[in-house]
């Protein structure tokens, strides 16, 4: 499964990169810019092939891709085709199309989900269109409360439940009637993950908190919902713009709490905490990778637009405020300010690969492979 989790890792990681800096690299050229390398990976490079003025390269670390455009830096202001010397809006075009092709990519994901069958939560009453192909539905788990039996040992959202003390479960009445029926009791739970099955043994709480079930989990009718592929497309479209109110939301929540001076390291994750939720996704099937993935996507696109120098809108940024003083900014003061923003943006990852470390025991988990 280690291994199975870091490929599937490095293919997502690998997707979401290279089709942001493919966006960059597809408008570079629409603009007349000269792009001096398209690569695929990051260095060191493996071998590369010349196609016109532009190197295509094959690189070691399959991480995403990366693009060399003339002048990106400020540092080439005379050939013509410098990033520096094209008008305002070509330079603009080129920063918001990373940003603009991780967006795309949730939508062709999305879509292709849809029509595959996409988990969907659906009411007993609930009439869907008659174009909607609705299978395997069951009761499922949507929220797991922290320090509660389910937690404990280790159920997860997106877990099925099939059998209750042997009883086949048909409904979220028969599920809840049964847990509350065995309180105070050691009882089987057949639980299913993904393609695999497995049971656990749970005592539900006689007097649980207010708020809070025996378990502590929120059920819901679990269903994969399927439309036409002529459909899937403007529903995949309506998903992701959701998807990115609520992402919006939730990074202004964060930002919120911030100001405020809460703890965001509880809500916040690094490549450590991507990678477990890699594994518990993989765990599930495909089409929950699919939409995982989407999400990413999603997310990369939204921090990127963030306007803080290194990221694209930072750059955007600079841009804008060139176009209001109608004279280009000092070079170094850009660099400078790029600079001093990327060594906070990886002072940030480091903080927080150092927490997800914490939070998800992996030092400990580690030292139990030997």
């Amino acid at each position: 499964m280690i291994l199975l989790t870091i490929l599937v890792f490095i293919i997502i990681l690998g997707l979401l990169v290279f089709v942001h800096e493919l966006g960059h690299f597809i408008m570079a050229k629409r603009a007349g810019m000269r792009v001096d390398e398209f690569g695929f990976g990051f260095p060191p490079r493996l071998f590369g092939i010349r196609r016109g003025e532009t190197l295509y390269s094959i690189n070691l670390i399959p991480l995403g891709g990366f693009v060399k455009i003339l002048g990106e830096d400020g540092s080439q202001t005379v050939d013509p085709k410098s990033f520096s010397n094209k008008s305002f809006w070509r330079r603009f075009s080129v920063l918001i199309a990373g940003v603009t092709m991780n967006v795309i990519l949730a939508w062709v994901l999305l879509s292709i989900g849809t029509t595959m069958g996409l988990p969907t939560l659906i009411s007993e009453n609930e009439q869907l269109p008659k174009s909607a192909k609705v299978s395997v539905t069951s009761v499922g788990i949507i929220e797991v409360a922290s320090d509660t039996p389910a937690a404990t040992i280790g159920l997860k959202i997106g877990d099925r439940i099939v059998k209750i003390a042997g009883e086949p479960i048909d409904s979220i009445e028969e599920a809840q009637l049964l847990t509350q029926s065995h309180a105070g009791q050691e009882t089987a739970y057949e639980i299913r993950r993904g393609s695999e099955v497995f049971q656990k043994a749970i005592t539900p709480r006689v007097n649980p908190p207010e708020g809070q079930g025996p378990l502590g989990i929120a059920l819901g009718s679990i269903a994969y919902v399927a439309y036409p592929w002529y459909e899937s497309i403007w529903r995949g479209l309506f998903t992701t713009v959701n998807l990115t109110w609520l992402t919006l939301s939730a990074f202004g929540d964060i930002i919120t709490q911030a100001f405020r001076g809460e703890n965001i390291g509880a809500v916040l994750s690094g490549p450590v905490g991507i990678a477990v939720l890699t594994r518990d996704v993989t765990r599930l099937g495909l089409i929950y990778l699919i939409q995982f993935t989407a999400l990413l996507s999603v997310n990369l696109a939204i921090l990127n637009a963030v306007p803080f120098p290194a990221l694209d809108g930072g750059r955007v940024l600079f841009l804008i405020i060139e176009k209001i003083r109608r004279k280009k900014l000092p070079i170094k003061a850009e660099q400078l300010a790029n600079a001093i923003g990327f060594m906070l943006l990886i002072t940030l990852m480091i903080f927080v690969t150092v927490k997800d470390f914490g939070r998800f025991e992996i030092i400990d988990k580690v030292k139990n492979l030997f």
